[in-house]
């Protein structure tokens, strides 16, 4: 049966996401670049899965693309804007060609028309609940899983416990203040246990399911 995933996240060791005042010039907000402390150990496994190197984290990484047939991510993964868009310009982080080739759905309270990119990569742009949203990505995902993405709509979808699969990275460092993962969840917590809990030379993954 397919499943709800979440895959790579890394948080602190006190448990944040990003910083304050993430933009489009900081999208981690501040004190947290890409590549840096957080999300090193990301690129050194991208770069050694590309090379075909082995080991713990690049074991973690390409598990995050397996038999995914969908992405739904919120609106801050998307891009750094917020309010009513004031263009359509924007199209995501990634470029012309995302890595995701699928069907991405982008909650949003602000509608845009469907974006079709490279590479069979097409992003919705959608206001509905939950559950309809994660309706519509089975169905586009034609049997396989659907991967969740973005600290606020993990959150989301925490609280309403649909996801079955949440795989953490815990890098060793602090951030103090910003968007931590896992408040603001009430009982959805609830109901989960740690599968996994690995440590490689550079960050501990964690793997919580459903019990």
């Amino acid at each position: 049966m397919p499943k709800v995933r979440v895959h790579n996240v890394t948080i602190s060791l006190d448990g944040f996401a990003a910083g304050p005042n993430q933009r489009l010039d900081a999208p981690f907000g501040d004190g947290v670049g890409w590549g840096e402390d957080l999300h090193s150990w990301f690129v050194s496994a991208a770069q050694d899965s590309t090379a075909g190197r082995s080991g713990i984290d690049v074991d973690y990484f390409t598990r995050g693309d397996q038999n995914i047939g969908a992405t739904i991510m919120g609106r801050n993964m998307f891009g750094p804007q917020r309010g009513p868009w004031q263009d359509e310009s924007w199209q995501g982080w990634w470029g012309d060609n995302p890595p995701y080739h699928h069907d991405v759905f982008v909650h949003t309270h602000h509608l845009r028309p469907t974006l079709e990119m490279a590479g069979n990569t097409t992003f919705h742009f959608t206001n509905e609940p939950l559950k309809t949203v994660l309706q519509r990505a089975f169905d586009a995902a034609g049997g396989k899983d659907v991967r969740i993405g973005g600290a606020a709509i993990i959150q989301q979808y925490l609280r309403a416990r649909l996801i079955d699969e949440l795989h953490l990275v815990i890098a060793p460092m602090l951030i103090g203040r910003g968007e931590r993962l896992l408040d603001h969840l009430g009982g959805g917590i609830d109901g989960y246990r740690v599968s996994e809990l690995v440590g490689s030379p550079t960050v501990t993954h964690a793997v919580l399911v459903r019990r």
